[in-house]
């Protein structure tokens, strides 16, 4: 029974997003949105600009309230559970804040600091997340110095730190060059294999097909959540089932408003 039970508990999802709003003023930036995300897996978010990605991600990542609805990460609620949600989470928003004038190194150290990691486990994690993110031999170089690609891995090398269970990326290869492109996604679904839960926006449609799920988003609302293959089907391309996807929402739209 009890294995059952532990079974049971396994399978509930590390994600639930449950009809969430949020408002700026009389602005509806988040309508009704409502996913979950299995514990190990990609969940992407594509769209139009200005659709609410990055207001939705920055509701999980409890840095605003939503106005209603209900998002649970690791069984906890991010608006009654902010202390213990902030704990199980890594954020890396669109400006992450890496500190310029620190190195490579420096700023690793930083957010151990921040993150209490201390004891041996600093030496472990340091070894682990910069090797990973193959900085080691830029160690002394200042942030401020890194090319795009190099910032964006040093900037999820410090989100890793901590080991968080849910990782939350809010377009982090936005204007990186193609390889750095493909290194930071190579580093992403290394620690889903691993077993950590990814939630990341993305405007690169070939990002999106390396994703486990995609939402697609569009003025707020979530047009649909599915599988890349599903999403894509019958259009040749993800792109071209976006585009037909978006402008069909906007069509009815307007039927809508004007019949």
């Amino acid at each position: 029974m009890a294995a059952l039970k532990g079974a049971a508990l396994m399978a509930e999802p590390q994600v639930t997003v449950d009809d969430a709003y949020f408002a700026f003023g009389d602005i509806k930036a988040v309508r009704g949105i409502s996913f979950r995300v299995d514990s190990g897996k990609v969940f992407g978010l594509i769209g139009s600009d200005g659709a609410g990605k990055s207001t939705l991600l920055r509701m999980m990542a409890t840095m605003i309230r939503p106005t209603s609805g209900k998002i649970m990460l690791g069984g906890l609620d991010v608006v009654t559970d902010r202390r213990q949600v902030k704990r199980l989470i890594g954020y890396m928003p669109q400006r992450f804040g890496l500190y310029q004038d620190l190195t490579v190194e420096e700023n690793v150290e930083f957010f151990m600091d921040i993150f209490g990691v201390t004891g041996l486990e600093r030496p472990r994690r340091k070894d682990r997340y910069l090797g990973f993110s193959n900085l080691f031999p830029f160690l002394d170089r200042r942030a401020g110095d890194l090319s795009g690609g190099m910032k964006q891995k040093l900037g999820l090398a410090c989100v890793l730190v901590h080991e968080p269970q849910v990782l939350i990326l809010d377009e982090p290869t936005n204007g990186v060059d193609p390889v750095s492109r493909q290194e930071f996604w190579g580093m992403l679904l290394e620690m889903r294999a691993g077993g950590m839960t990814i939630v990341v926006s993305t405007a690169y449609l070939d990002e999106g097909e390396k994703c486990d799920c995609l939402g697609l988003m569009h003025k707020g609302s979530m047009l649909a959540v599915t599988t890349p293959e599903e999403m894509k089907d019958p259009y040749p391309s993800l792109e071209e089932a976006l585009v037909h996807r978006i402008q069909n929402e906007d069509r009815e739209l307007i039927h809508d408003t004007f019949k």
